[in-house]
């Protein structure tokens, strides 16, 4: 074995049935999570946050490049600040820049420009894809399968966050470039997506849509 590998100790067997079992039940806790537009303020422990970030960044990617960068946002006058730049691009997509069809598919889902979840939610998660690397001299290093790899990490975080009890909502205005300048973040992360995460309020309500049956979104050869 080459020096640069270690052995594969910690991976976890399971025998048949406690697979089946595992998955099945799995499955179960994945049909409770739902996206959600109403938080309660109540406060979530720092340390779930953390956690999840950490599950997320254990996610498959490009070279082991690991080109993302997660900020939390618990501070009320930058989520206001994220709310009102959001609420801006949000009002002109809403208002002529989004074609009538894409208009009318998200008609049944009740959203609208206005977005209270970006400053009543305890938490704001903001992902940003690091588009390349630079180097202590400055020069630019290639990172690679970006998109894919920060989509992998953003699956991992909603539903490492869904594991410990928190409702998520994924956030994309278009653009975002604002949340480089309000976070600080340099111009090779580009932004990737809000993920908004908190408690459910109380009577919190969800549109009624299903899902496709798995003949639907699978085929077997």
């Amino acid at each position: 074995m080459s020096e640069k590998f270690i052995p594969l100790n910690n991976f976890p067997h399971f025998g048949r049935d406690a697979m089946v079992k595992r998955s099945g039940e799995f499955l179960e806790f994945m049909k409770s999570r739902r996206t959600v537009r109403e938080y309660s303020g109540n406060e979530v422990p720092l340390s779930v946050i953390k956690n999840a970030i950490t599950a997320a960044a254990l996610a498959p990617n490009g070279a082991n490049l690991q080109p993302w960068h997660f900020v939390i946002v618990k501070n009320p006058d930058i989520k206001k600040l994220i709310r009102e730049g959001a609420e801006k691009e949000e009002r002109e997509f809403y208002n002529g820049k989004a074609p009538e069809e894409w208009i009318n598919t998200l008609q049944p889902l009740g959203t609208d420009e206005h977005k209270p979840f970006l400053e009543k939610a305890p938490y704001l998660i903001v992902i940003f894809e690091e588009r390349f690397r630079l180097d202590a001299n400055g020069d630019k290093h290639k990172n690679y399968y970006t998109k894919e790899s920060v989509g992998i990490a953003t699956g991992f975080l909603i539903t490492a966050l869904h594991h410990a009890g928190l409702a998520t909502l994924t956030h994309t205005p278009s653009p975002m470039d604002f949340l480089n300048k309000i976070l600080k973040r340099p111009q090779n992360e580009k932004p990737y997506l809000i993920l908004v995460t908190g408690y459910p309020a109380e009577n919190c309500e969800v549109p009624a849509i299903s899902k496709k049956e798995f003949d639907q979104i699978a085929t077997i050869f």
